[in-house]
């Protein structure tokens, strides 16, 4: 793994490389939860924020690194312990990554005295971050303690870290560090989410029957819509889409893909119809581009071919292939109606929500609870009709600033993060994209890694 992934600059003495260290915790803390019980989950959480202040110290290429894997592997860990400890309903083991994505935010202040970069892409942070303050009142307002702790930390923890990336990282240098770790990542859960298909483990058997998702299926063989190591199908898949599009146009792109094919089926098992959308969308906007134009035709052509197979040729090749048909039902598709009823509802309410409830919503699926699909729903149900407008419109912003940088610079990088990007602008409707791991990964890679160039225009 130390050949691919990115090691600490070279010292005199040898260091435990901080994607190294987040393995570490992840796999102590499994092994530990038939010991320690439920102590795991706050030592699991302390263990999260001190790797993230070790890789941090090693680069913001490691601490990336490390992010990635915790992210991608702490779901797993969770429900490992869940099974041994009882079922955890605040998912606590979930805020770890979070604190290790913190870590770093500690200089932030004196990067912002130290480097500027343009207004336009400091603008539409510090639009989302007043509009996260704001829906944190509101719950506070309404003694909602435990939603106006966790909503404004899975909000701003994420937007803060690309702050801290956007000045003081060089954007092929984080790609490429996200590229080698997610070489080492997609075909462990690609494999896993074959697997968990075919016949779920207890640990995710018993987390499926307390979990207030119904999106994940039923904990049955054939009847799991993959999750893989993550906490939810449309996290995984979201996850795998940007791995698969950042390994295909890396440097050594062809034996990636081939170790990632099992991440591909993995992709399909996960039934998101959103992520599959996503990633189409990112592979024909590189068409645009000469300088990923031939990649991507290439790459389009042999997943339509995958997909083929997959769909004619596996045992789950029905339950994707009707997947797929329901694409073109339009608003004839049952989530779509779905989708529709919620501003409906939202704006039947006394006050049509004119002033928002804060973060005060639960899981979608919870008994009782309101779906909450998409970005327009959330920013409208939990910051009211105008802090909410505001906020989408700063994260249009922040998308359209990376789209303008692929045009301008048109290097594979930017082409790529233009693409990620556009992918996010295609999932802001249907899905919530800027909450924990799904925020983590839309503001790092499809929003805020701004070019040096555009650093230097402000200087």
């Amino acid at each position: 793994m130390s050949t691919i992934l990115t090691s600490a600059p070279a010292e005199r003495t040898w260091r435990l490389p901080g994607w190294a260290a987040a393995i570490g915790v992840l796999a102590i803390t499994a092994l530990a939860a038939g010991v320690l019980g439920g102590a795991s989950r706050a030592l699991f959480v302390l263990g999260c924020g001190g790797v993230g202040w070790y890789a941090w110290r090693q680069g913001p290429a490691v601490h990336l690194q490390a992010a990635l894997i915790l992210f991608s592997f702490a779901p797993f860990v969770r429900r490992l312990v869940d099974l041994s400890a009882g079922y955890d309903q605040l998912g606590l083991m979930l805020i770890g990554p979070l604190f290790a994505i913190l870590a770093p935010v500690l200089s932030l202040p004196r990067l912002l005295e130290e480097r500027q970069v343009p207004a336009r892409w400091i603008w539409p942070l510090g639009v989302v971050a007043v509009c996260v303050v704001y829906a944190g009142l509101l719950s506070l307002a309404q003694a909602d303690w435990n939603n106006a702790a966790s909503g404004p930390l899975k909000w701003l923890a994420p937007l803060l870290y690309a702050a801290v990336l956007m000045l003081s990282a060089d954007r092929r240098e984080l790609i490429e560090a996200a590229t080698s770790a997610f070489v080492i990542i997609l075909p462990i859960t690609g494999l896993y989410a074959l697997y968990q298909y075919v016949d779920p483990p207890d640990w995710d058997r018993y987390w499926m029957e307390f979990a207030p998702i119904i999106s994940i299926g039923q904990p049955v063989p054939y009847g799991v819509r993959s999750f893989s190591t993550m906490n939810a199908p449309a996290a995984y898949a979201t996850f795998t889409a940007a791995g698969l599009l950042l390994i295909a146009f890396g440097r050594r792109s062809w034996p990636a893909l081939l170790l990632a094919l099992p991440a591909g089926l993995g992709f399909l098992l996960s039934m998101y119809r959103t992520a599959w959308i996503s990633l189409a969308v990112g592979l024909l906007f590189c068409l645009l581009f000469a300088e990923t134009r031939r990649r991507a035709g290439l790459i389009l052509v042999g997943l339509a071919l995958a997909v083929v197979l997959a769909a004619t040729l596996t045992p789950f090749g029905d339950v994707v292939a009707d997947r797929l048909s329901s694409l073109g039902e339009g608003t004839k598709d049952g989530s779509a109606q779905e989708r529709l009823q919620e501003f409906v509802t939202l704006w039947n309410l006394p006050d049509s929500s004119l002033f928002g409830t804060g973060f005060t919503i639960t899981d979608v699926g919870a008994a009782g609870a309101m779906p909450v699909d998409g970005m327009i729903v959330a920013c409208w149900l939990t910051m009211g009709i105008v802090v909410g407008g505001f906020c989408l419109t700063a994260l249009l912003w922040a998308i359209g600033n990376a789209l303008a940088s692929a045009w301008s610079d048109r290097s594979t990088e930017a082409v790529v993060v233009g693409a990620l990007a556009l992918g996010a602008l295609v999932q802001l409707p249907l899905a919530n994209i800027t909450s924990g791991e799904n925020g983590f990964l839309f503001w790092t890679f499809a929003a805020l890694l701004v070019p040096p160039d555009l650093a230097e225009e402000a200087a």
